[in-house]
């Protein structure tokens, strides 16, 4: 099993805005200037939270977009009406424990899901895009929760406006 983080984040480090919006990456561009169509060809499972999950419901092509892959949405409801995504609860890091060891999984989003899967040791690479702008404040990517966690720079990147470094355990 391979567990990797594959986001966006401003320049000062957050991954949405205050109301948890994204509108300040779309302006900055698109995921085809990106990798992110090489990246999820080898993605079996998607997990996001519940606010990742209601940025994207709303997308006319959502059932397109993850089509190839098993998704789930961690959230305490489950009035989630995507026959392509499968609403679960309780502990990430036994969830993400008790799936196949042969599968990529992508983490989508923020924090509450990244954050204890990192401190369990589990993620095991990284894919932080850099856009230039700065939020002043939002949702942070990293809460400094996690502890001090050493990761190998093993690629860097541009596409369009955007700055891409690839992390490995």
């Amino acid at each position: 099993m391979s567990v990797i983080f594959y986001g966006c984040i401003s320049l000062d480090g957050y991954l949405a805005d205050k109301n948890h919006g994204l509108g300040w990456l779309h302006s900055i561009g698109s995921e085809t200037e990106t990798s992110y169509n090489d990246f999820y060809k080898d993605i079996d499972i998607v997990i996001m939270g519940r606010k990742t999950f209601s940025e994207i419901e709303h997308l006319a092509e959502l059932d397109s977009i993850y089509d190839h892959t098993e998704n789930f949405v961690f959230s305490h409801r489950d009035d989630i009406e995507s026959k392509m995504f499968h609403v679960v609860s309780g502990d990430i890091v036994t969830f993400v424990k008790s799936l196949s060891i042969e599968k990529n999984i992508w983490i989508v989003g923020g924090n509450t899901i990244l954050g204890p899967l990192l401190d369990a040791g589990l993620v095991d690479k990284m894919y932080v895009q850099i856009a230039p702008v700065l939020l002043g404040e939002g949702i942070p990517l990293f809460t400094q929760g996690e502890g001090v966690k050493q990761w190998n720079l093993v690629e860097t990147n541009r596409y369009g406006q955007f700055s891409e470094l690839v992390l490995e355990k």
